[in-house]
């Protein structure tokens, strides 16, 4: 759900987009850390925000680092 808004952001389309890892971070509602594999050795990892149920709200990409590789570990940022 939240490819289109990382593509728009990186004004590119991704042809590869598996999530391989995620950690969790319970705030006034959830972040989500995960590791994207984009396509060949590069990945990326994102910080997506889940609002509370009641705000039904959409998933939102609140932040993300480009240029890592498989073996960086996934941190929260």
């Amino acid at each position: 759900k939240v490819k289109p808004q990382l593509e728009e952001k990186e004004g590119k389309t991704f042809d590869v987009f598996t999530a391989v890892e995620f950690k969790t971070q319970v705030v006034a509602g959830t972040n989500y850390f995960i590791k994207v594999h984009v396509g060949n050795d590069e990945f990326m990892h994102l910080r997506v925000f889940r609002s509370l149920p009641h705000e039904n709200k959409p998933l939102s990409l609140h932040s993300y680092q480009s240029s890592k590789m498989k073996h960086d570990e996934l941190t929260f940022f």
